[in-house]
């Protein structure tokens, strides 16, 4: 009885160590990086006043991002979504991680290269 005791147990922490660890490594996908940065859009075009859900979604990715990989990833998928965003004023784009207190580790330009992001 002790021995089902202790596999069941040994059972249950292999469990909780899997999904934990697919938690840790887990990326954003570029569905998801959209749907955080959508709320963005309309200050990117218009300017003004830089909604709190744009600026929640912005520190989630910094937040997510687990190195240059993810950076990189991130960077091709926001210069893929603005490519198809008439309007988009760059030089907004550019004030956003200060104007909503975080940080990126690369800027998001016209000609950004997404590969060179490091």
């Amino acid at each position: 009885m002790a021995a089902l005791k202790m596999a069941a147990c040994t059972a249950m922490l292999v469990c909780v160590m899997l999904v934990v660890a697919a938690h840790v490594d887990a990326t954003l996908t570029c569905g998801e990086i959209t749907n955080l940065l959508s709320p963005c859009i309309g200050y990117a075009i218009f300017g003004g006043t830089v909604p709190t859900i744009c600026c929640d979604g912005l520190k989630a990715l910094h937040a997510a991002s687990n190195g240059t990989a993810d950076d990189r990833a991130s960077c091709s998928c926001i210069m893929k979504g603005l490519s198809g965003i008439p309007g988009i004023n760059y030089d907004l784009v550019g004030t956003l991680p200060e104007t909503c207190g975080t940080t990126c580790r690369y800027k998001i330009t016209p000609t950004t290269d997404c590969s060179k992001v490091d």
